[in-house]
């Protein structure tokens, strides 16, 4: 039985490299309709059950979607559908995992404020300077949590370049952001924090890429510092 298990998951392996394949080569574009499952089956050379689970599979992966009454059609492809799952990842990890996952953070989101001090516009700096200036005139945790996560989208958007900024909100769990928030509450370091991101917003007002990416990598590694703190 786990034999016959193991063939059939090495055959919708196959058929999801096989999809795949096709979109990768242009034989099948974002938006269109996939053949009918009888017809991919036997352009493939794979049962009607095998390249059901695969479909299936890619749907899930955001790759595919079904359409009630329609068929089954290839996405827009776009970044922050293909890696919405890295929200879940974050959601999920506990302990060391997290600590991986924020290490992760720090040399994505250090790079994506550097991009973004050298690209950001005066509209888009005019949004981050109202989330600042938000979280520093509230002492509301909830208050402060919902301006720190608008802040940091807001400044990674600026980047321009949208598959880092899918990864990057992905791995900026509101779970896990609410419980450092609460952590620093009770520490008292509310005033830390904001000093760290006074110190971004400065840089992306001087338009200093090397400045900006010092001082985001900081501002997450005090957040690395403390959950090895917690954990320790």
């Amino acid at each position: 039985m786990e034999q016959v298990a193991a063939q059939k998951g090495t055959v919708t392996q196959r058929a999801i490299e096989q999809i795949k394949a096709m979109i990768g080569e242009g034989r099948l574009e974002p938006g269109q309709r996939l053949p009918t499952e009888r017809d991919l089956s036997a352009q493939l050379g794979i049962s009607r059950s095998s390249m059901r689970e695969a479909v299936r599979a890619l749907t899930v992966l955001g790759v595919l979607e079904a359409r009630h009454g329609s068929g089954i059609y290839v996405t827009q492809l776009q970044a922050g559908d293909l890696l919405e799952t890295f929200g879940v990842v974050a959601d999920l990890s506990r302990g060391q995992q997290l600590v991986e996952l924020l290490e992760v953070r720090r040399v994505l989101e250090s790079t994506a404020t550097g991009l973004a001090a050298a690209r950001i516009t005066a509209e888009q700096l005019a949004v981050v300077s109202e989330h600042l200036a938000a979280m520093e005139a509230t002492e509301d945790p909830e208050e402060i949590l919902a301006h720190d996560l608008a802040f940091h989208r807001a400044i990674v958007a600026a980047a321009g370049n949208e598959s880092m900024a899918a990864i990057l909100d992905g791995l900026s769990s509101r779970t896990f952001r609410a419980r450092v928030w609460r952590g620093y509450q009770e520490e008292g370091a509310f005033e830390r924090t904001r000093r760290e991101h006074a110190r971004i917003h400065e840089a992306l007002v001087a338009r200093d890429p090397e400045a900006a990416r010092v001082a985001a990598a900081a501002h997450v590694g005090e957040v690395e510092a403390w959950l090895r703190g917690q954990l320790g």
